[in-house]
């Protein structure tokens, strides 16, 4: 009998990271953790209404020892000796700027609290207009550098907000040796990595948000982005244009996070990738699938086979790569900007009274905390239960879902959205199940874009907190499609995903696939559509659509 030997994935979300130890052997949980971002949950060096939405390294440094000394908790050190494999996973593009060692520049004293030093999150949005001008310079160009990302750069993307702070802070972008994504410093950092040259960049992110394409021979040349600005190429060359799989070794756990964690130096540390796409991993994703990771965004990922692909490109998407999800087919990927966000917006609209009257509260001020921390907890859970239970009509309360613009089909990140069809009669139960259709509508909209452009979508699968906490989305969800979703048994399929990775690394199997078959848990739930409520979702989804139309234009 084989001796148990273990893995750590870790999965770095929005607000938190969370870790989980696993038996490599038999894909048992043996330990979870999760850590908030301290510095985030206070709102700290955001500005959602200038679109702007950072966060502190420190933020990362300190939940990424939390969430996995939590996991560890239990275990005694026979199995911390026996862990021989972490991989983390992040969010993107959500990049920072670093000195010459690689080190983020708000670690720095004179920088500790200057936001642009900072990472600048995936729905940060500031940098909209330089993202219109790589799309003009790729478009006017004889190669055009934007056929592998689905035909748009985006605001959401790497060299875009790269541009944006060269040109918003000369004083940090001075400083800047190189630009890094959050999934390329954390294994950096666990590595103990001190020469950018020797950074493991991670083929995901580097082809779905950076313009690396291997058709292409890798990124666009630096002339491409010297003659779209000087200060892009600066720090080009510092960009290796060699990238990696995920399930490829980055190094060893460096001695200062051995000894924090208490385990050992020859630990393998994968390269990262972005955390949708490890998502997908940890759900034995198939080809023919797609894995809608549900969370404050979406992410619509898929893989097909070189063969089915041929050499089609997909337009409208957040971009095709060669190994992005699983090294030996081709990941797509596209995705909603705004899903959970769009709920959470909608409570926070209805406890603004609260929040307004707590400031002012004086003596009662805790007794009035505590009720809001219980709306908070309750109200979407009730609103979904007395949602369910209104009557659907044709007539009715109409939303757009496009409250962080809209990423697929056909980036715009200036969209906005809106309620239609109000009156005195509209209660918030009907305008959240408006909220709930539109983010439905708009899955529906990416689904029929794939189908459109010949990529067959023969199953859906769900992960994610609104996939296993929100029955009411995801019924609305398999009636707007018309078709099942099946949801990951998975409490954490990132963090799986992440440890799927590691399980692979370290050799323990000899590729993703046999280790997304040995460690994952199958589905718990399937949702089926209600046929009953087809017609009625039907004549709905032609409504939005021409909400949708009379929106963008002609």
């Amino acid at each position: 009998m084989m001796e148990s030997l273990y893995v750590i994935g870790v999965d770095f979300g929005t607000d938190s990271s969370r870790a989980l130890l696993i038996n490599a052997r038999t894909g048992e949980v043996c330990g979870t953790g999760v850590a908030p971002y301290q510095r985030w949950a206070k709102g700290l060096y955001c500005v959602p209404s200038e679109n702007q939405f950072r966060q502190h390294p420190l933020d990362y440094i300190e939940s990424l020892a939390q969430c996995i000394l939590d996991c560890l908790a239990g275990a005694e050190q026979e199995i911390r000796d026996r862990v021989v494999g972490i991989s983390v996973d992040a969010t993107g593009s959500t990049p920072v700027a670093t000195d010459q060692y690689g080190h983020p520049l708000a670690l720095q004293e004179r920088f500790r609290d200057n936001p642009n030093a900072m990472f600048f999150l995936w729905k940060d949005h500031t940098s909209i207009a330089e993202a219109e001008e790589i799309n003009a310079k790729a478009r006017a160009g004889r190669v055009n550098y934007l056929n592998y990302c689905g035909g748009a750069y985006s605001s959401e993307w790497f060299w875009a907000k790269l541009l944006h702070l060269s040109r918003t802070d000369p004083e940090v972008f001075q400083e800047t040796s190189s630009w890094v994504e959050q999934s390329d410093w954390l294994p950096y950092l666990l590595t103990g990595g001190r020469d950018l040259s020797g950074m493991k960049r991670n083929v995901c992110a580097a082809g779905h948000k950076a313009l690396w394409a291997a058709e292409h021979g890798g990124y666009p040349p630096q002339s491409f982005f010297e003659d779209i600005d000087a200060a892009l190429g600066r720090i080009y060359p510092s960009i290796s244009s060699e990238v990696y799989t995920a399930d490829t070794v980055a190094g060893s756990l460096c001695a200062e996070w051995a000894e924090k964690l208490s385990l050992r130096t020859d630990v393998v540390v994968t390269v990262g990738a972005i955390d949708a796409h490890v998502g997908a991993i940890g759900a034995q994703i198939r080809p023919g699938y797609m894995c809608k990771v549900m969370g404050t965004s979406t992410c619509d990922m898929m893989v097909v086979s070189n063969e089915r692909m041929a050499d089609r490109l997909i337009e409208g998407i957040c971009g095709q790569v060669q190994g992005s999800i699983v090294p030996s087919w081709i990941g797509l990927e596209a995705g909603q900007s705004a899903f959970g966000d769009v709920y959470n917006w909608f409570k926070e609209l209805l406890l603004w009274p609260l929040y307004q009257e707590l400031e002012q509260a004086g003596e009662a001020k805790d007794t009035l905390r505590s009720l809001i921390g219980r709306l908070e907890d309750r109200m979407l859970p009730h609103l979904s239960d007395l949602a369910a239970k209104e009557p659907l009509c044709v007539d009715g309360e109409y939303a757009l879902d496009w409250f962080n613009g809209r990423r697929t089909p056909n980036v715009d990140p200036l969209l906005k959205a809106g309620l239609f069809n109000l009156d005195l009669g509209s209660t918030a139960v009907r305008m959240f199940r408006a909220l709930v259709e539109a983010t439905c509508f708009g899955s529906r909209a990416i689904v029929e874009h794939f189908e459109q452009q010949g990529v067959p979508i023969e199953g859906v699968i769900g992960v994610g907190g609104i996939a296993k906490k929100s029955p009411y989305v995801m019924q609305v969800l398999a009636d707007v499609l018309q078709r099942p979703i099946k949801v990951h048994a998975s409490e954490e399929t990132c963090a799986l995903g992440a440890a799927m990775l590691a399980a692979t690394a370290a050799g323990i199997y000899a590729n993703l696939p046999e280790a997304m078959d040995a460690l994952g848990p199958g589905f718990e739930t399937t949702y089926y559509p209600d046929r009953e409520n087809k017609e009625i979702y039907e004549q709905r989804y032609q409504r939005y659509l021409s909400l949708d139309r009379n929106s963008v234009g002609p």
